[in-house]
């Protein structure tokens, strides 16, 4: 099982939110290339980048501009404001592995098919960003009333074969992951998933581990505060 390192990028800072929330903000640090070394001296193959800007419909330029420097020794999966063809080929020329759509899947999944045809199914990945029940877009600002298994079911039919499952109500708090939501997620469809939201200890790694269909865990807040050594996670999740 796969451990990605979240670094989330606000404004070119790397930043932890509350819940999803840009006005319950913390600042972790103002180099993001520096706190990647960090993650990959402790032994992490691949990380989970976030541009918050071009989540929430701003520019992310600085964001953009850090990106070359996470990806020249690691394995980066990146999203937030991926909206068109052009947003994933400038996020794979600047060393991307895999790229991350979220609201399009909701708006145009006709653009997530056409991605996968021409990039490869191994490139694209599909955020599920869920609050009791239902999918959250722009940001996880926008309400819809689609289910994560509706959207699920949808995206494997044009070809998608990984989710990042996030749990808005458990992100950035430290509540434990949703490693069971997550589960019958990957059990309905057929999709192999990430969990994401809420990693608060070793705990919720081991049971991800043993969960069936998961395929990796995010952890960032965690990592941040230091709940969680990521060598000691990287381990639970090889045994």
């Amino acid at each position: 099982m796969n451990i990605y390192p979240a670094i989330d990028l606000r404004k070119g800072a790397v930043v932890r939110l509350k819940y999803g929330d840009p006005d319950q903000q913390t600042v972790f640090g103002h180099d993001p290339a520096a706190v990647a070394e960090q993650w990959r001296d402790a032994g992490a193959k691949w990380l989970h980048v976030i541009n918050l800007d071009g989540a929430f419909d701003e520019a992310g330029k600085a964001n953009w501009a850090v990106l070359p420097s996470l990806t020249t020794e690691s394995l980066v999966q990146f999203g937030g404001g991926i909206r068109t063809l052009a947003d994933v080929e400038r996020a794979l020329k600047a060393g991307v592995m895999r790229v991350i759509f979220g609201t399009i899947a909701i708006e145009q999944p006709e653009l997530i098919a056409q991605a996968v045809i021409e990039f490869g199914t191994e490139r694209i990945v599909v955020g599920i960003d869920a609050r009791d029940g239902r999918v959250k877009t722009r940001g996880w600002m926008t309400d819809t009333a689609v289910s994560p298994t509706e959207l699920g079911k949808q995206m494997a039919a044009i070809g998608v074969r990984t989710i990042n499952h996030t749990d808005i109500s458990r992100d950035g708090v430290l509540a434990g992951a949703n490693v069971a939501s997550s589960s019958k997620l990957a059990q309905e469809t057929g999709l192999d998933i990430v969990v994401s939201g809420g990693v608060a200890s070793l705990d919720d790694v081991r049971r991800a581990k043993t969960a069936v269909g998961i395929e990796g865990i995010i952890i960032g807040r965690a990592l941040y505060d230091g709940k969680v050594d990521l060598k000691e996670a990287m381990r639970a999740a090889s045994v």
